[in-house]
């Protein structure tokens, strides 16, 4: 699967894998999950066609299982040629695995959240995996959903940054040259070299 929505956004998702219902239709992020982004993303103001929606690995593990490292190096050299070709400035990893390939850590998501990254002259922002706070919901001391919320904020006012013109240049400096001599009737001398 390789990803859908405007293939010119100033924002694109990077998810992990496709789940089961990904992998039937063809597009990420389609099941519940999918559900919980695009009100995430209407929050905001954007809609789906507006964005750029991926996946980290490109094929579904077997058993809806975790992407092993092998999986997300195959994959890798297609993301990376994604984000080329989009073009983004913003964007968003969704869950441990699309944030840990990205950023190229090992630590994992609840410590990398809540901030933002400098990544190949973008900007990047990670988050939980939109399943993970659906499942969190269930634990009522539980702050995946309070987070993603707030990565969501931080995404909307980087767009918003974007979409400011660029201040007007400060206007030019305005030198003036004493004239030297003020006598009009001066006439500079040569001077010989030799």
């Amino acid at each position: 699967m390789f990803g859908c929505g405007n293939p010119r956004a100033d924002l694109m998702l990077v998810g992990e894998a496709p789940g089961f219902h990904e992998d039937r239709q063809g597009e990420p992020f389609v099941g519940r999950s999918g559900q919980l982004l695009d009100r995430m993303l209407k929050g905001i103001g954007l809609r789906r066609d507006e964005v750029y929606i991926t996946n980290s690995v490109k094929c579904r593990p077997p058993n809806n299982r975790d992407p092993k490292p092998d999986e997300i190096k195959a994959c890798r050299s297609y993301l990376d040629e994604q984000v080329r070709l989009v073009d983004p400035k913003v964007v968003l990893t969704l869950g441990n695995f699309a944030s840990k390939t990205l950023l190229d850590t090992t630590t994992g998501i609840t410590r990398l959240r809540g901030r933002t990254y400098p990544w190949q002259g973008r900007t990047l922002v990670p988050t939980f995996h939109p399943a993970a706070a659906l499942r969190a919901m269930e634990r009522p001391d539980s702050p995946q959903m309070a987070g993603l919320e707030e990565d969501f904020q931080t995404v909307a006012r980087l767009m918003a940054e974007l979409d400011r013109p660029a201040p007007p240049p400060a206007p030019a400096a305005q030198v003036t040259v004493p004239d030297p001599d003020p006598d009009p009737d001066y006439e500079p001398e040569q001077m010989g070299l030799f």
